[in-house]
């Protein structure tokens, strides 16, 4: 059985596949100087230091490597034994709600002769 993977670990994964410390920590914290970002990135990795991420920019992080085609998520679906989830594609996501609008508005004209009908009777 292969070891355990932690919730950092898919962490750092996902820094690795957006194109590494540098790049995520620039982008992570764009308020800091390049090198103070990526040290500080790195710490916040390092399950020994202090420094922790919050939820949000974990997240962030793991937005960054579905972009580039890696999905953390994966990682953690493997050791929560869940099979892997299908990434939508915002073009399908469109489809889908234009389908779902085309649906809701068929059902309104339908309510709405219903209403007329019923309220050509009821005086």
């Amino acid at each position: 059985m292969s070891e355990s993977k932690t919730f950092n670990d898919a962490l750092i994964e996902c820094v690795k596949a957006a194109g590494g410390s540098k790049v995520v920590g620039a982008a992570l914290f764009p308020e800091k100087p390049l090198d103070t970002a990526q040290r500080l990135l790195l710490a916040c990795l390092n399950e020994d230091r202090p420094e922790k991420l919050s939820p949000d920019q974990a997240l962030f992080i793991m937005r960054m490597a579905k972009n580039k085609g890696f999905h953390g998520v994966n990682l953690l679906c493997d050791e929560l034994g869940y099979s892997h989830p299908s990434p939508v594609e915002p073009k399908d996501e469109m489809a889908e709600l234009q389908r779902q609008f085309i649906e809701a508005s068929k059902h309104i004209s339908a309510m709405a002769e219903r209403i007329e009908k019923l309220s050509g009777q009821v005086k």
